[in-house]
């Protein structure tokens, strides 16, 4: 049997056109991927996971309030460099230039799309093989990995599973009441979950049948695993979600205080 050949993934594409109604503190005039860890977007920070990996072409699935998501990559230039303005002329100058060298697609796909509708939206644009992720989840994911995980199981889409931590500490007892032990937010309930970090080929598009604008990409991947489409990379590592206040204020402090796991990038 012959060995299986990796592909070479060079596109990344992210869901960044939701409400982000759990999350509505700061989600009334900013995009949820536009919320910043440290001094940048999440979204900054889940390109530059993808960067360090070798991605440089992103399609980027915007929607709600996606002008301010545009207005950051058209002066992103800028402000990654020094910058010198002549006036007379009219004339802008970029010096030591240091942003990525990054090709960035931003579609708008609706204020009110759910995500699989958003995906179809974007079709024209996306390569027949890339990487898929949600614009509000961090995680020191080897995308080596996953893509040579997705190779072998042979499926049209591989999802990352992690098992997220539980929220409260758990607590063991012996049999006259007193504690036996005592664990600080555990896993979860054992239970794999999807964290979100994707590989997918462009064809299981063609698999899902009436993909309207109330089609979340989550029912696709029922559907997909109904097929035996879809496989699982268990990602045991970092990885969390910014889904609600308490989630920003945690990642930032983590951020704020050199601890990022997600952070595999050198500044």
């Amino acid at each position: 049997m012959c060995a299986e050949t990796t592909l070479n993934i060079e596109q990344a594409v992210i869901f960044a056109g939701g409400l982000g109604t759990r999350f509505s503190e700061e989600t009334v005039n900013t995009p949820k991927p536009m919320i910043k860890i440290g001094s940048m977007p999440i979204l900054w920070h889940i390109l530059k996971i993808y960067y360090h990996q070798g991605i440089k072409n992103f399609v980027i699935c915007a929607g709600y309030r996606q002008e301010s998501i545009k207005e950051f990559f058209l002066n992103y230039r800028s402000l990654k460099s020094d910058i010198e303005i002549d006036f007379d002329g009219d004339e802008v100058i970029f010096l030591n230039q240091k942003h990525e060298d990054w090709k960035i697609t931003i579609v708008n796909t609706g204020l009110y799309s759910q995500t699989a509708y958003r995906l179809k939206m974007v079709k024209e644009f996306l390569n027949e093989e890339f990487y898929l992720t949600y614009g509000d989840g961090l995680a020191d994911i080897n995308l080596n990995e996953l893509n040579e995980e997705h190779t072998k199981s042979r499926s049209l889409l591989t999802l990352t599973a992690v098992q997220p931590k539980g929220r409260f500490g758990a607590l063991n007892f012996q049999n006259n009441g007193f504690v036996s032990e005592f664990h600080e937010k555990p896993i979860g309930d054992g239970h794999w979950v999807n964290g979100g970090f994707f590989r997918a080929n462009k064809k299981f598009l063609d698999l899902i049948p009436n993909i309207s604008q109330d089609v979340t990409f989550e029912q696709c991947l029922e559907s997909l695993a109904q097929m035996g489409q879809l496989y699982a990379y268990k990602h045991e590592g970092f990885w969390a979600p910014m889904d609600t206040l308490r989630d920003y204020k945690i990642l930032n402090k983590m951020y704020e205080e050199n601890n990022a796991p997600w952070k595999i990038w050198n500044d």
